[in-house]
C-alpha cells in the first residue's frame, strides 16, 4: 500500500511539473494578385477598399484565437488605372502600407512608367529607366521582392533600396520564409527600354536557391509570391487537376521544385483563378482586378514549426456584404481616403466627354476580330499613312467599352498603357513570318486591319496567303508600313522577335498616344457609333482551318 501510494505521489508530482502544451498557431495567409490600379468599388464589386474590409475581419479573427496574418501580393499592382496611373502607383502604395502588407512581387508591369516623370522611357542618359519603380519600392513600407531579376553586369539579384530575393518573418517563433519571383517573360511584356541591363533568371532555380537558405536560417514554413500564372475552374477538390490548363507557367515551376521544400505559392499574371496543391505545394491566385482573393490558413505547431493542417479557399469574390468570419466587414479608413484622393485628383480629367455615343457595348473577346479590337486597329490605320495596323489583344486593350456617351475616363481604361505609335517597315515575306507564327497562338494571336490573311493547311507546311482590302496579293518582295505600339516594336509579346534588328524598331520620342489617335479617330465620325460599324463585313480577317495546331506547321526554311 506505501509503495502504491508513494508511486501515485511521484506521477502526480511529474504531472503537476510538466510544461502545458502549447496550442497551435493559426496563421492566415492572404494574397492579392494583378490589382493594376484598382483603388475604387467598380460596379458594386472590389477595389482596395473593399478588400480593406476583408483584411481586417480576418486580422481580428486571427486576433481571436491568438493567430496572425501574413498579407503578399504576387505582382502588377498600379498599372492600368487613371487613378494610380496620373501619380505612377504612389495612391496603390499608399493604400498597400495602410494595410500593412507582408511583401509584394515585382511583376512585369511594375517597369511600365519608366523614369520619375511624364515620359515612359528613357530620354537622356541621365535618366534612370527603373525611376518610377526604385521610387515606389522607397516609399513601400513591406519589400518587394524578385529572386530571379538579375542585374546583368553583377550576375546577381538586383541591389535597389528595399528590393530583396526573400525576407524570413517571425511569428510567435515560427519563422516564415517569403520568396518573390516573376515570369519568365516579365521583360517582354512591358516596355523594352525599362528593363535595359536585365534578365529573368529561371523560377524554380531561384525559388529553390532562397528556400534552402531560409530552411538553413530557421525557416520552417516557406512561401512564394510568384507573377507568373496557373488557371483552373473548378476548385471542389484542390488535388483535381482535370479543370486545369497544366501547361501554365506555375504547373511547370511547381513540379521542378523539390518535394517538401515550398508550402504555398501565391500567383499571378495569368488573371485567372487556382486553388489547388501541385507537388504537394497549394497554389493559389485570385483572377484580377480585386475581383477576388486567396487565402490559406495554416495550422501550426508553435515547438516544431510542423504544418499540422491547411485549409485551402476557392479565390473569394470581394463583393459587397455584411460580415465575413463572422466579423463585421468594415473598409479601412486609411485605406478608403487615400482611395478618395486619388479619385478626386482624377475626376475632372476621368469625366471629360469624347463627344460620341455607343448605342453597343464595345466588347474583347478572345477573337481578335472583335469590335474592340477592330476599332482600335481601324483608328490606327485611320491616322497613318499605314498599309496596316495591328493589336495584341491582351496587351494593347484591358476594359471594354460599355454602352453610352463616351469619357476619357472609359478610353483610358480601355488603353491604360503610355502606349505610342510606331510605324515600322517590312518585307511581304517578313509579314509572312510574322503572320505564320501569330496563327499559331490561338486567343493570343494580333488582330489587325488593313489585310485580310487566309491560312491553309493539312499534313503540309502552312500555305499563308496575304491580301489588302482591295484584294491586291502582298507579295514576298513588297515593302509593308505597319502601324503599331511602341511596346510591340521594341520586342513586347515577341510579335516581331523573329524578324527585328538588334535593338529593336526605331520609336520616336516625341510620338502620338495611341489612346489619343483613338480618341481623335472616334471623334471625326462623331455621333453615335455600334459595334457593328467595325464588324469585319463578308470576309474575316483571319480565315483559319480546323484544328490548326495539329494539322499546320511552318516550313523548316521558313
Amino acid at each position: 500500500m506505501t509503495r502504491l501510494l508513494t508511486t501515485f505521489f511521484v506521477a502526480a508530482l511529474l504531472a503537476a511539473c510538466a510544461t502545458p502544451q502549447a496550442p497551435p498557431l493559426h496563421i492566415s495567409l492572404l494574397g492579392s494578385n494583378d490589382v493594376h490600379g484598382e483603388l475604387l468599388v467598380k460596379e458594386d464589386r472590389g477595389g482596395l477598399i473593399t478588400w480593406s474590409g476583408y483584411v481586417n475581419a480576418v486580422r481580428q479573427a486571427r486576433q481571436l484565437d491568438g493567430g496572425a496574418v501574413l498579407l503578399l501580393d504576387a505582382g502588377d499592382m498600379w498599372q492600368g488605372t487613371l487613378e494610380s496611373n496620373l501619380l505612377e502607383g504612389e495612391p496603390v502604395v499608399a493604400a498597400y502600407n495602410a494595410l500593412q502588407y507582408t511583401a509584394a512581387a515585382i511583376g512585369n508591369h511594375e517597369f511600365d512608367f519608366g523614369p520619375l516623370g511624364p515620359s515612359p522611357i528613357p530620354e537622356t542618359p541621365a535618366d534612370d529607366p527603373r525611376g518610377a519603380l526604385k521610387q515606389r519600392a522607397k516609399e513601400a513600407e513591406f519589400p518587394f521582392l524578385a529572386a530571379n531579376l538579375i542585374d546583368d553586369t553583377t550576375g546577381k539579384p538586383v541591389d535597389w533600396e528595399n528590393v530583396y530575393p526573400s525576407i524570413i518573418v517571425d511569428i510567435e517563433n515560427v519563422k516564415v520564409g517569403i520568396i518573390g519571383v516573376m515570369t519568365h517573360n516579365a521583360l517582354v511584356a512591358t516596355i523594352a527600354a525599362n528593363s535595359v541591363g536585365l534578365h529573368v533568371a529561371p523560377l524554380a532555380e531561384a525559388i529553390e536557391r532562397e528556400a534552402r537558405a531560409a530552411r538553413h536560417a530557421g525557416a520552417s514554413i516557406i512561401v512564394v509570391a510568384a507573377h507568373a500564372g496557373g488557371d483552373c475552374s473548378n476548385f471542389d477538390n484542390p488535388h483535381d487537376l482535370s479543370s486545369c490548363q497544366t501547361r501554365h507557367e506555375i504547373f511547370r515551376v511547381a513540379e521542378a521544385l523539390p518535394k517538401g521544400l515550398v508550402d504555398h505559392i501565391f500567383a499571378g499574371h495569368v488573371h485567372q483563378g487556382m486553388a489547388h496543391i501541385v507537388n504537394g505545394i497549394s497554389i493559389t491566385s485570385s483572377y484580377s482586378r480585386t475581383q477576388a482573393f486567396s487565402r490559406v490558413d495554416l495550422v501550426v505547431d508553435r515547438n516544431s514549426g510542423r504544418i499540422l493542417d491547411r485549409a485551402i479557399y476557392p479565390p473569394t469574390r470581394l463583393e459587397p456584404a455584411n460580415t465575413y468570419e463572422g466579423i463585421a466587414l468594415v473598409p479601412d479608413a486609411q485605406v478608403a481616403a487615400i482611395a478618395e484622393q486619388a479619385r478626386e485628383y482624377a475626376a475632372a480629367i476621368k469625366e471629360r466627354k469624347v463627344g460620341i455615343t455607343l448605342l453597343t457595348p464595345f466588347e474583347l473577346t478572345a477573337d481578335p476580330e472583335s469590335s474592340l479590337g477592330n476599332l482600335y486597329t481601324d483608328a490606327l490605320l485611320d491616322a497613318t499613312d499605314a498599309d496596316i495596323s495591328i493589336h495584341t489583344i491582351n496587351s494593347s486593350i484591358r476594359a471594354n467599352l460599355p454602352a453610352g456617351e463616351l469619357t476619357f475616363g472609359r478610353v483610358y481604361e480601355m488603353s491604360p498603357f503610355g502606349n505610342t505609335l510606331v510605324i515600322i517597315e517590312l518585307s511581304g515575306a517578313e509579314l509572312r513570318q510574322v503572320i505564320s507564327e501569330q496563327a499559331h497562338r490561338g486567343s493570343r494571336r494580333i488582330g489587325f486591319s488593313g489585310m485580310r490573311v487566309r491560312i491553309a493547311c493539312h499534313d503540309k507546311p502552312m500555305q499563308v496567303e496575304m491580301h489588302r482590302d482591295n484584294g491586291q496579293v502582298i507579295q514576298y518582295a513588297d515593302r509593308i508600313r505597319v502601324a503599331a505600339a511602341n511596346y510591340l516594336a521594341t520586342g513586347g509579346d515577341r510579335v516581331f522577335a523573329s524578324v527585328m534588328p538588334e535593338g529593336g524598331f526605331a520609336t520616336p520620342p516625341d510620338a502620338p498616344l495611341i489612346r489619343d489617335i483613338i480618341m481623335s479617330s472616334l471623334k471625326k465620325r462623331g455621333g453615335e457609333i455600334r459595334a457593328a460599324d467595325f464588324a469585319s463585313g463578308g470576309q474575316r480577317r483571319w480565315t483559319l482551318p480546323p484544328n490548326l495546331e495539329r494539322n499546320c506547321r511552318l516550313r523548316s526554311s521558313d
